[in-house]
């Protein structure tokens, strides 16, 4: 058991940092794809051998901070991450791939001069001093570690246009994201009496569920060996496996909730109005990140006419992985 008045830390939802950085296959999906739904993500494959790479890798880098923010640089060394080149279907070098929301929109290849560099850019990012939507400049300033602005800025955009559902769903992460429990009930309150209710307030509120369970039942401080032995000489003991997977919820193990939850759904889809389903739901979609503006359908090609192997990209984010293998388990558990 915890220690004496100690509670669990649970996950929260944390913005994403700009700046150039180099990327690996390990690290991919948090600094392209997860990031590419915030801000649009330039990749350069690159090697050190490559001159034409030497010439405008400086370039890029004085591009990203002459456009303060607007888009984030990373490299990725072809020698070094064959499988990224490969999922890309990067045939020479320097290659130059534009990520927005989680999916390639255009690329280039070769040493263009600085001049077409800019006008590729300009023909995807977002103007200089384009306003944003009242929840994209909350995350800017979260981003920016300035959390009260951020808060004031949800809470008077919510006041002043209550029908904003981008912006209250900004506001609920944000309040549990701090442990401001209760406020988060008042602010989810709205989306949830709406018909029909939106999947991702319906997420949060289990999300929610979960974090009040860890915080007021005994059972929150538990170690898991507790929830175990349980288990073992029942299995059938659905609610210490319902009760597992909200204290494995709250410290970010995924995957471990949802085997738990789908050990219920398996043996009984309908046990407890169907509370494990649910809530088995409300992770996938926790873990989904959300579609953007920006992004575009996945045909194949960049507008330049560079290939890029889109669905083998997906395919090499482990994340989106298995994110599509819990759904697949969950469909096949309920037929």
């Amino acid at each position: 058991m915890l220690p004496q008045g100690e509670k669990r830390q649970f996950y929260v939802f944390t913005p994403s940092t700009f700046f150039m950085i180099t990327v690996t296959l390990e690290n991919f999906e948090a600094e392209v794809v997860q990031a590419s739904h915030d801000v649009p993500v330039l990749l350069d494959f690159w090697a050190p051998w490559c001159g034409p790479c030497k010439v405008i890798g400086p370039l890029l880098e004085k591009l990203e901070t002459d456009y303060a923010g607007r888009f984030k640089l990373v490299k990725i060394d072809s020698d070094q991450e064959p499988e990224l080149s490969k999922a890309f279907g990067i045939r020479s070098i320097p290659t130059c791939v534009l990520m927005i929301g989680g999916k390639p929109v255009d690329g280039f290849m070769g040493a263009i001069p600085e001049g077409q560099m800019k006008t590729f850019l300009d023909k995807h990012l977002p103007p200089e001093g384009a306003a944003l939507t009242d929840a994209e400049d909350a995350q800017a300033l979260l981003a920016a570690g300035d959390v009260e602005a951020a808060l004031h800025k949800l809470q008077e955009t919510l006041a002043a246009d209550p029908a904003n559902d981008d912006a209250r769903h900004e506001l609920v992460k944000l309040l549990i994201h701090h442990n401001a429990l209760e406020e988060a009930k008042a602010a989810l309150a709205p989306a949830l009496a709406a018909i029909p209710r939106q999947i991702r307030f319906d997420a949060l509120l289990h999300f929610m569920n979960a974090i009040e369970f860890v915080h007021t039942d005994e059972r929150g401080n538990w170690e898991l060996a507790q929830f175990d032995a349980l288990i073992a000489a029942n299995k059938r003991d659905f609610d210490s496996r319902l009760a597992k997977a909200r204290v494995l919820m709250v410290e970010g193990q995924w995957t471990a909730a949802m085997d738990e939850l789908l050990e219920i759904i398996m043996r009984d889809k309908a046990w407890g109005e169907a509370v494990p389903r649910k809530t088995f739901v409300a992770i996938l979609e926790l873990l989904t990140p959300p579609k953007t503006k920006g992004a575009t359908q996945d045909t194949g090609k960049t507008a330049s006419g560079i290939e890029i192997a889109g669905k083998v990209v997906a395919e090499t984010d482990p994340q989106a992985q298995m994110v599509a293998s819990y759904r697949r388990k969950l469909s096949m558990a309920l037929n």
